[in-house]
């Protein structure tokens, strides 16, 4: 999943939660209630951060799972 601002992306269809580390601040936060269709979306766009941005964090509930900052 090569992304300039995603560092990786984790989906749990079960749960229907994805957890997302952004790379500039190491930050981990949980998405809620995301479509399986919405994650394949993610996987196959060509800018991660700019599907992210538009489709994933304006329209779904979030929280902070980690405030360290992680390092590659």
């Amino acid at each position: 999943m090569p992304s300039t601002s995603l560092r990786d992306a984790v989906y749990d269809s079960a749960a229907r939660t994805l957890d997302v580390t952004f790379i500039a601040s190491g930050r981990r936060y949980r998405y809620f209630d995301v479509a399986l269709e919405e994650y394949e979306a993610l996987r196959r766009a060509f800018s991660k951060g700019a599907y992210f941005n538009r489709e994933i964090k304006p329209r779904h509930r979030y929280m902070l799972l980690d405030e360290t900052r992680r390092r590659a």
